[in-house]
């Protein structure tokens, strides 16, 4: 196995700081929104959404522009500025003193954001050899379940003792520290698409399409599935996505190379975030619901529960990647999906109204080991076979369907539970995600491929 580079390891560290600070604030966020409620006038159900949602929309609608520039200006470049982004978004976001200003701060965080994703894993896998971009993909997606770990009791903690400005103030310290180790010791590199431009009409057809299809996923409960505003912006959004997919076929320099789909394994790997997200979002979303409705237990002890999973989720992830650098994605894929089947089923047949916190563990802790070899072994099965010039273009298109199938699998969950939130209605949607690993156990036991694909880079 081909030796780490020093540069490497510090790459790794910067990147994984900032995913860090990335995925802690997107389960940091919820636990505020009952303190923003009471503090900001206008914060209605459907403005408090929108805290989240605007994130989740504009993140989704630029992700394709963000590989480009990244690619064209240079990873590191794009990387260190989305970090300074994200960081004057959380300012923005803390100093607040209107719902306007707040969720056109969480925009402002959601482009720096929307940077830092194909940037910096385009970085990381630059940095590394080949043959230990497993181990690398796991150990950053470990910092991520770290985060989603520490999130519910750090935000408790945090809005305990300081309210719920510390939540994006705390972003602040976090992303100086990526600046200034990034400043010196990241590296700098391009894709191969330096010198040519870009599809000046493509641009706002994809970052418009998707962001309309997230728009009306996110919206369509509150607006009604079957509303005229729901309808639209998935007509508007489908329009203009396929626009786009035309465009791309014929022009020279397509933001987004459809060519990649033809690599069997970066569009398996793709389908495989679409069960993946199902799965495991569609029950850990609403689940904080659950414990305090159902059981009716604080906000302090929902997030030390809930921790559990996304705890087991990264101490599981690092060894994944390194085992996976010997064996392949499909294996863990594969194991992992049968776990989040295990745990889906026993939630669904143990849990009951009354309290149960053994039984809640067991599941969130199987289903966390899904989690710990789903998140980077998915990253890492639909890249394994793209070119190296091709990564910041490739994450960015993973990226951006993978916030499309966690809007997705979000909206769906809240539709099934609906506003009683009964227990019947949890179990209904805990069978669904049963279902969803299910398929993912199938996609990759029986079809994604186990050895490597005559002419790419494996088979070298």
């Amino acid at each position: 196995m081909e030796p780490v580079s020093r540069s490497a390891w510090m790459t790794l560290a910067v990147v994984s700081t900032a995913v860090f600070m990335v995925s802690m604030e997107l389960t940091i966020i919820a636990l505020a929104l009952p303190e923003i409620r009471a503090a900001l006038a206008g914060a209605t159900p459907a403005a408090l959404s929108w805290v989240v949602n605007a994130y989740s929309i504009v993140v989704a609608a630029l992700l394709l522009l963000s590989g480009w520039l990244a690619d064209r200006f240079g990873r590191r470049r794009i990387f260190r500025l989305g970090l300074m982004v994200f960081a004057l978004g959380s300012v923005a976001a803390g100093a607040s003193n209107s719902m306007g200003m707040l969720i056109a701060a969480r925009a402002l965080q959601a482009v720096g954001g929307s940077m830092q994703y194909p940037a910096g894993l385009a970085l990381l896998l630059a940095a590394f050899p080949r043959s230990r971009h497993q181990t690398a993909i796991g150990t950053w997606g470990a910092m991520g379940g770290l985060a989603a770990a520490l999130g519910p009791t750090l935000g408790a903690l945090l809005i305990e003792a300081f309210g719920w400005r510390a939540v994006f103030f705390v972003n602040v310290p976090v992303a100086v520290a990526a600046l200034l180790l990034g400043a010196r010791f990241l590296p700098e590199s391009r894709g191969d698409r330096g010198r040519g431009g870009v599809d000046v009409i493509g641009v706002p057809l994809a970052s418009c399409g998707v962001g309309a299809v997230i728009l009306g996923i996110v919206q369509g409960e509150a607006w009604g599935w079957a509303s005229g505003s729901t309808l639209a912006a998935f007509a508007a959004g489908a329009s203009m996505i396929a626009a786009f997919v035309a465009r791309s076929l014929r022009h020279p320099a397509p933001l987004f190379d459809l060519g990649l789909l033809r690599i069997r394994t970066f569009a398996l790997g793709n389908l495989g975030s679409l069960f993946f997200s199902f799965g495991f979002f569609a029950l850990l979303v609403p689940l904080p619901s659950f414990i305090q409705d159902q059981w009716g237990w604080s906000v302090v002890e929902t997030g030390l529960a809930y921790a559990v999973g996304p705890v087991v989720s990264f101490l599981v992830a690092p060894q994944a990647g390194r085992l996976a650098d010997r064996i392949g994605n499909a294996p863990l894929l594969t194991a992992g999906s049968a776990c989040g089947v295990a745990g889906l089923l026993w939630l669904t047949l143990t849990i009951s109204a009354e309290p149960a916190l053994g039984s809640l563990l067991v599941g969130t802790i199987l289903v966390g080991v899904s989690a710990g070899t789903g998140f980077t072994q998915l990253v890492g099965a639909a890249l394994v076979d793209v070119p190296a010039s091709r990564y910041a273009m490739a994450t960015a298109g993973r990226t951006t369907f993978f916030q499309l199938s966690v809007a997705f699998a979000i909206a769906v969950a809240f539709t099934v539970i609906g506003q009683d939130g009964d227990l019947g209605s949890y179990r209904i949607t805990w069978t669904l995600c049963a279902a969803a690993y299910l398929c993912n156990l199938a996609l990759f036991g029986l079809i994604y491929p186990r050895h490597p694909i005559p002419g790419s880079p494996r088979s070298r």
